[in-house]
């Protein structure tokens, strides 16, 4: 079994801000790019699972399957079997795992899926080398990240500017990189995936409903999660420059005429035999 190369630490954590997101994202608004290749009977691997709503779905459209949900974080991996319960799942699990060295025998999955997890780990191509490993020939490796530098908004903001500058900070601090959306497709080449189709889209927050909710969310991280401690012990910002960025947000999120859009970058990459 490879060796664990992860350095990268989480940016975010796991504060009720950040969860906020993370429950919202379903395999519709998160991982469209992938349904069409589902078949019933698959078997899923869902790294980065998180609270598992993404991870429902999928179980959901393989009813003659299984998914296998894990995340580096134990403590998140509860909320996701409640969510699973809730729903009357079981074809579904969970567990703890590093993408850098999954503990499953090769050629195990139909499909291997993360969504944005290879932005924050150490070695997204030793990781790609890891999801093929374990995905079938002729099954998928599925990622999807976001970019993060290409993220624009109406109307202009200094202090949003200054958001995402401190954010690209703290991130590539942490040993991450988050503009990895338009490197997916050289990281998959560099992991030795040949077949690989890349594609983009977006998330767009624009209703008044949508706008509180994007705005509200960034602005309590930016002061709570535990994005906003690493920014202050890694020496990044001071309180009061989070401060100053998390009233941007509520201020952009009051804008009658305010527009976010999130890009994203996508590959579906097929496991040819002569990679297996």
């Amino acid at each position: 079994m490879p060796k664990a190369q992860e350095t990268a630490v989480y940016t975010h954590g796991h504060h009720e801000s950040v969860l906020r997101s993370h429950t919202w994202r379903t395999a519709a608004n998160s991982a469209a790019y992938l349904l069409g290749s589902l078949k019933p009977h698959m078997r899923i691997l869902d790294i980065g699972c998180g609270p598992g709503t993404i991870t429902a779905d999928l179980a959901e459209r393989v009813p003659d399957g299984r998914v296998t949900g894990v995340d580096h974080a134990p403590g998140i991996l509860e909320q996701a079997r409640r969510t699973a319960a809730e729903r009357g799942l079981g074809n579904v699990d969970f567990a703890v795992a590093d993408v850098h060295a999954l503990d499953y025998p090769d050629d195990t999955f139909c499909v291997v899926h993360a969504h944005q997890v290879l932005q924050h780990v150490g070695d997204p191509v030793q990781a790609l080398r890891e999801m093929r490993r374990v995905t079938r020939p002729g099954g998928f490796v599925a990622v999807r990240d976001a970019d993060y530098a290409a993220m624009t908004w109406y109307p202009a903001s200094p202090g949003l500017d200054d958001w995402l500058d401190l954010y690209e900070s703290v991130a590539r601090g942490n040993g991450g990189e988050p503009d990895a959306g338009r490197r997916l497709r050289s990281w998959a080449l560099a992991a030795g995936l040949t077949e690989v189709t890349a594609t983009s889209s977006t998330w767009t927050f624009a209703t008044a409903e949508e706008r509180a909710w994007w705005s509200g969310l960034w602005a309590d991280r930016t002061l709570a999660s535990a994005y906003a401690a690493r920014a202050t012990e890694g020496g990044h910002a001071t309180p009061e420059r989070l401060r100053a960025v998390s009233e941007a947000w509520r201020e952009w999120g009051r804008q009658p005429d305010g527009w976010f859009a999130v890009l994203h970058g996508e590959i579906l990459c097929r496991k040819t035999p002569e990679e297996a």
